[in-house]
Parts: structure tokens; C-alpha cells; sequence
């Protein structure tokens, strides 16, 4: 679960939405580190559509969710989501990824 500003944000329910979306063949979300101890909601995306961009897909889950499930903490393309040999995806893998990128910053 991620919290932002009080609120909960299921990474599944953003998964499901990014995968209905006609350009993206996967996705997983994650918590990004943000300001105030707030964790920010982050999709690393395959694209099947190579004109797709992170700001339209931004806009497009923007436009379903409630203003707090926003893709605040970024849209990263990838080649590929890791996954267990049973399909789950390996989000602790991707939240290593983003550390290593947030504490870079500072």
C-alpha cells in the first residue's frame, strides 16, 4: 500500500488501469520516496506503442482515479516488469531501482 497525504493508494488498482490502456503491454507500480514522508505512486511501464509518452500516460490515469492516486512520482519505460517464476511482480527489485535513483539526487 502506498500512503500519500493521509491516503492509501493500492498499486493493483493503478496496475489494472495502466494495463487497459491500449499502449502499455505491462506495468508495476510502486512507492517512490517524496517530500514530507509522503510516498508518491510510480509506474514502470512496457510499451507496446512506441510513440507513447510518460506525460500521456500521466494524463490518462489522471483522468480515472481520484486526484491522490495521480502517477506523481514519474513514469519510467522499461524493457521489462521482474517477475517470480509464478508471475508476481517483483516490486521490491524496482523499489531498490528508485532508491538507488532518489538518493542519487541528493
Amino acid at each position: 500500500m502506498i500512503k500519500y497525504k493521509g491516503n492509501q493508494v493500492a498499486p493493483a488498482e493503478l496496475e489494472g488501469l495502466l494495463l487497459s490502456h491500449p499502449g502499455i503491454a505491462d506495468a508495476a507500480v510502486i512507492a517512490y520516496p517524496g517530500e514530507e514522508g509522503n510516498e508518491l505512486p510510480r509506474a514502470y511501464v512496457v510499451k507496446k506503442d512506441q510513440a507513447l509518452k510518460a506525460k500521456d500516460v500521466q494524463d490518462w490515469i489522471a483522468a480515472r482515479v481520484n486526484p491522490y492516486k495521480k502517477l506523481r512520482g514519474g513514469v519510467i519505460f522499461t524493457d521489462v516488469i521482474p517477475k517470480s517464476p509464478s508471475g508476481k511482480i517483483l516490486r521490491r527489485e524496482l523499489k531498490e531501482q528508485a532508491l538507488k535513483e532518489f538518493n542519487a539526487k541528493l
